[in-house]
């Protein structure tokens, strides 16, 4: 087998910096893309010497569609990158009341645009190739429209749903998808948006998150979700929703909604 070739976006702090330190100590060669050279220039010092790994650094801005374009020409054309991990992703401050619609259009173009047109590329090669994986980091905020974050959650429930329709389509071509849903992390994100992740209570480390997700990522989980303690929930979750899908192939509304 070829050595493995991850590429991380959102890569020079938080989840994507510590997949990187955990593929790193796999033996994978890295590609790290991120907007701050300095912090991906340092940990790729780190890993390069810690590890013995080699890493390449790209530093691109997600929502400037000619760093998206080279990046995506980046996984089109490297034969040797067999694994995308999707972590680049912002939110915004205050609820959808508070936030412009130049706001939620820059969210859309890191949150949904971005990784959607990387796994586009990544899934054309990988499924020609027979192999490779596609990690897409969502939240659970994607479940639970309760806990507000109305924009930036629908795009998680995007992710989310592109990447169990993803891993549907290609399973059979050898490719494996999986989501990944975080609950509160203590990463940067906190900070950016104005909010003390100190007054937040059940907030992971991301050193943890991370290593739960990659024990989903080996058992090949479609979705891995770090902190639901009972797998039995998401299960069943799952099952109700597929139970309702026959029944969505109606001619006519249904008798409850005719008079």
């Amino acid at each position: 087998m070829s050595k493995q070739h991850v590429l991380i976006t959102g890569a020079s702090s938080g989840i994507g910096a510590v997949y990187a330190d955990r593929f790193a100590k796999r033996g994978a060669d890295l590609t790290l893309v991120a907007r701050d050279r300095t912090r991906l220039t340092a940990l790729a010092t780190r890993l390069e010497k810690e590890t013995g790994v080699s890493v390449d650094v790209v530093p691109a801005d997600l929502t400037n569609p000619a760093d998206l374009a080279a990046i995506e020409t980046r996984l089109a054309s490297d034969s040797s990158i067999e694994i995308l991990i999707n972590n680049a992703g912002i939110a915004l401050p205050g609820s959808f009341l508070d936030q412009s619609p130049d706001d939620v259009s820059r969210l859309i173009a890191i949150n949904v645009t971005a990784p959607a047109r990387l796994a586009n590329v990544a899934a054309k090669r990988l499924a020609q190739l027979g192999r490779g994986a596609i990690v897409n980091v969502a939240s659970i905020l994607a479940l639970t429209p309760e806990l507000g974050f109305e924009a930036y959650g629908g795009t998680k429930a995007f992710v989310l749903r592109l990447s169990q329709a993803l891993n549907l389509l290609l399973a059979p071509k050898g490719v494996y998808v999986q989501a990944v849903l975080p609950a509160a992390t203590r990463t940067e994100i906190w900070e950016r948006i104005g909010v003390d992740v100190n007054q937040i209570q059940g907030v992971m480390a991301v050193d943890e998150l991370v290593d739960a997700a990659l024990v989903g990522f080996d058992r090949r989980e479609a979705v891995t979700i770090p902190p639901l303690p009972d797998e039995t929930q998401w299960l069943a979750a799952e099952a109700a929703r597929q139970a309702m899908i026959p029944n969505f192939r109606q001619e006519h509304a249904a008798a409850r909604y005719r008079a």
